[in-house]
């Protein structure tokens, strides 16, 4: 009996109908006549999940007793029992009530397996055990019911189930996934927008995944060598030259001519360690390749054009971008070069291009061999082994009466020349092996005592030790040789990854690198000068240590970078084979510091076209928000001093009114200006403290007409780290902003949540919504969407309300209304300590009566206190 097949239906958040697929395979295999039953499904009560149950055969739950409550789990037993080919057993995550046969459900399932029975199941991408962290910093919810990796990845087909965070949203507003009074609690808290976008991102990026892994599986069990091209994959082969920027360009322009085409950059280095590729060129080339996209890559191999296809092949490449060989036309006597071997033996399945560039024909540098050193003690302990053992060891074997055979002291000597190789390198193993070969002669090979030798057998085996011991310490001295340069490229290379890893994801600053530069080389200070031109003198535009370098020349090391640049070191004279990793350093240090100025340079230019956008909009609201109350209170003054005219007392305060409606209009557009102002300026100071939000909330809706907002601020929540002035200002302007396009006799909504360590303050209205595309646009100083009458404001109370709530460390967003309608959604951190549940609040706690607080105002006392001066609402409104 072998194993049942299991089949697992994928989706990225409940009700994107993963249930509903399930059961419709399920119809289709028992139409085909296959034995399918359901083992179990949770249908929520859905409507249309709980039809697609009629016509199945379902096998009786086994029920239990836990906690003097019953529940109902599915019955392995009974359906090993009933032994159906097919079984559909529906939330693979699940938790089973204690006393089942298995813990978890997916234990379950796998005895269903193991009796060679298929399983068709389902499970969200938040139930994988390994993205527990990911999905709780997105949406704040730690799943607690989860399912192995390996379970999911041991399926045999897994089926994304896919649908848009727009239409899982229309669906949930339309009552087809949860009952109509838990909907606005979910679309309020993780079935946001943004919550659905990333987690159907983890379950498209996951999916992917698992079909590289099942296309590679079948090419290796089918021994697929032939390159298959899914995708455009391209590989550029670079030589450290400085061609390779123009091939790495080249192959992006060949990427973006296929969608999803990929560029991976690979170097090849020998595996002796020897190169003549520049350090510095290589980082400007990594750095290049990844703000295109792509990924570098290093690659230690002795034969270049199999390296390179080897690679390519390894990774389903379709195309390898080369450069023209550098050779000149008389060095191809040597070979037909890198490019034409790879094209030779690409094959039909591999497209090879090569591109000209500025280096082609100009020739090559040879590597240039640097060999280790062995240091000073240990190049004397060599000398002294090659040069006074012999003497040592010849007087010593003479004095003995026993003759060992003229074989064993060639070995004896052989040691020692060894040895010296080992300890001091080649040219003491030489001078052991002459001087070896000279004491043979004298002591050891008749005639003694002269250097004539009788015998020619002895004279051959002379020889042979000669050769033997020079050939021995060559090859003993190269590989200790080997072992240094090893180790020191290792070393090397951890630098340089370090080096380009954080400096490519921008997380080092300039004095951050020049830091580990001093403590890589053990320098006393570092520094990065600069200049404009030749004549100009140095400045310092970086530096770590207590000594000042203010040029090049007085500095013990200096690196240049570039014309006008150099990096400057003091402490002590480096060696040679260090100034390459000190190249790349210098490299990155001047990337580093464009980088930072490019920025700087960014928010400035952003900074002034902010700045002009602002002043051309105050401009035209001065010109004309300003005037018209100024206009209706001259007009009013003017008709009160009229002597032509007798008022009576109704008409004498209809203009009084009037008046004082249009001086409250000013007083309301100065201060969101002056508000505006201070947060262009970044003047605005905030007193965190902790507070209840219904300490705050009621008194913000002091400005808005009388039974237009119903406010719902449960008393569970916890208590909230702000500034209760800014608070309070920011919820003014928003309910204010909602009841201006509230329908007539439609209350605006106003209620609290908590979610992990956030509380969000919800302004929910029934108007006429805003698009999506204009949702980030009301935010902006001076904007008023749609047809909003002018006079009524000059479109700063969302900003001015987005721009408090980021000063105190929160945010202001708009969604949708389900059912028609704008929601605004102020989020602000939880105090540290404050207490309240631990999962999202549905919002339906004893809430603060808004009958009796909406119009409360605070004292004088109280809102400086709160906010340091800054008005309360009760003063001053949105405009």
């Amino acid at each position: 009996m072998g194993r049942g097949k299991l089949r697992i239906y994928l989706g990225a958040a409940p009700g994107v109908g993963k249930t509903y697929a399930m059961l419709s395979e399920a119809h289709r295999r028992i139409e085909r006549g296959t034995d399918c039953v359901v083992a179990v499904v949770e249908h929520h009560g859905r409507p249309r999940t709980e039809v697609m149950l009629h016509g199945l055969e379902q096998i009786p739950r086994r029920t239990l007793e836990y906690r003097d409550t019953v529940f109902t789990e599915m019955d392995v037993d009974a359906v090993l029992a009933r032994r159906p080919r097919v079984a559909l057993v529906d939330e693979l995550a699940h938790t089973n009530v204690p006393g089942s046969r298995n813990e978890k459900r997916w234990q379950d399932v796998e005895n269903l397996l193991a009796a060679g029975i298929d399983v068709v199941s389902t499970v969200n991408i938040q139930h994988l055990e390994s993205l527990g962290d990911v999905v709780e910093s997105i949406t704040g919810v730690r799943q607690r019911e989860t399912v192995p990796d390996e379970v999911v990845r041991r399926a045999d087909q897994i089926e994304l189930v896919d649908m848009s965070p727009q239409a899982l949203r229309r669906r949930m507003a339309h009552g087809n996934v949860y009952q109509p009074d838990k909907v606005d609690a979910a679309l309020s808290n993780y079935f946001r927008p943004g919550n659905l976008t990333a987690l159907r991102e983890l379950a498209l990026l996951w999916v992917a995944d698992r079909v590289d892994e099942y296309l590679n599986a079948y090419r290796s069990e089918h021994q697929v060598s032939r390159i298959w091209g899914s995708r455009e994959r391209i590989v550029v082969g670079l030589t450290g030259g400085r061609e390779g920027r123009t091939l790495l360009r080249r192959a992006a322009r060949l990427a973006e001519k296929g969608a999803g085409g990929e560029v991976m950059a690979v170097y090849i280095a020998r595996s002796d360690g020897l190169t003549s590729a520049s350090p510095k060129e290589l980082a400007v080339q990594r750095t290049l390749v990844e703000d295109l996209g792509g990924t570098f890559h290093h690659v230690v191999g002795d034969d270049v054009p199999a390296a390179l296809l080897a690679f390519a092949r390894g990774v389903n490449a379709t195309q390898i971008v080369l450069g023209v060989s550098r050779r000149k036309s008389w060095q191809y006597v040597f070979g037909p070069g890198v490019g034409a071997t790879v094209a030779r033996d690409s094959g039909p399945d591999l497209d090879v291009h090569l591109i000209t560039h500025d280096e082609a024909g100009k020739g090559r540098g040879l590597p240039v061999a640097r060999g280790a050193r062995l240091g000073r003690a240990r190049t004397v302990s060599g000398w002294l082994v090659g040069t006074v053992g012999p003497l040592l060891l010849a007087p010593l074997l003479a004095a003995f009466e026993t003759d060992l055979g003229l074989a064993n002291d060639m070995l004896l000597f052989l040691t020692l020349t060894v040895a010296a190789a080992l300890l001091g390198g080649l040219l003491p193993a030489l001078a052991a092996a002459v001087l070896g070969s000279l004491l043979l002669n004298w002591f050891f090979t008749p005639p003694v005592h002269t250097l004539t030798v009788d015998d020619p057998t002895n004279i051959v085996a002379i020889v042979v030790f000669i050769g033997v011991a020079v050939a021995v310490a060559s090859v003993v001295d190269l590989a200790a040789r080997r072992t240094q340069q090893a180790a020191r490229l290792r070393a090397e290379s951890e630098i340089l990854s370090f080096l380009a890893g954080s400096v490519l994801r921008g997380e080092t600053s300039l004095e951050a690198l020049l830091e580990r530069v001093r403590e890589t080389f053990g320098m006393e200070s570092v520094a990065l000068l600069e200049r404009e031109s030749d004549v100009d003198p140095w400045t310092c535009a970086g530096s770590v240590g207590p000594r000042q370098m203010d040029r090049p020349e007085a500095a013990d090391v200096d690196m240049p970078v570039g014309d006008h640049m150099a990096l400057a070191l003091s402490g002590r004279v480096l060696p040679a084979e260090d100034r390459r990793v000190l190249a790349a350093f210098a490299a990155q240090a001047a990337v580093v510091l464009d980088r930072r100025r490019l920025q700087q340079e960014a928010d400035q230019a952003k900074a002034l076209a902010e700045g002009n956008r602002i002043r051309t909009a105050l401009l035209a609201a001065v010109s004309h928000d300003l005037r018209t109350p100024l206009a209706g209170i001259k007009a009013a003054v003017s008709s009160l001093r009229s002597d032509d005219v007798a008022w009576s007392r109704e008409d004498e305060a209809e203009l009084l009114a009037g008046i004082e409606y249009g001086a409250d209009r000013l007083d309301h557009l100065v201060g969101n200006l002056l508000d505006m102002s201070r947060l262009q300026t970044g003047t605005v100071t905030t007193l965190i403290r902790e507070i209840d939000l219904d300490e705050v909330v009621p008194m913000a809706l002091g400005g808005v007409p009388e039974g237009s907002v119903g406010l719902e601020i449960p008393e569970s929540l916890p208590m909230v780290a702000v500034d209760p002035g800014l608070l309070e200002r920011s919820v003014a302007n928003i309910v204010e902003n909602a009841v201006k396009y509230s329908p007539p006799g439609t209350p605006v909504q106003v209620s609290a949540s908590a979610l992990g360590g956030r509380v969000e303050v919800r302004v929910t209205d029934r108007g006429p919504g805003v698009p999506d595309e204009a949702k980030d646009r009301i935010f902006a100083p001076f904007q008023r969407h749609g047809d909003a009458p002018r006079g009524t404001g000059v479109g700063l109370g969302l900003a001015v309300a987005r721009g408090f709530a980021e000063a105190m460390g929160g945010t202001l967003d708009a969604e949708d209304t389900p059912g028609g309608g704008l929601t605004m959604v102020l989020t602000v951190r939880a105090a540290p300590n404050g207490s309240g549940p631990d999962t999202a609040s549905s919002g339906t706690g004893p809430a603060v009566d808004a009958s009796t607080s909406a119009g409360a105002a605070p004292s004088a006392d109280t809102a400086d206190d709160a906010s340091g001066g800054t008005p309360t609402s009760a003063e001053r409104r949105t405009g």
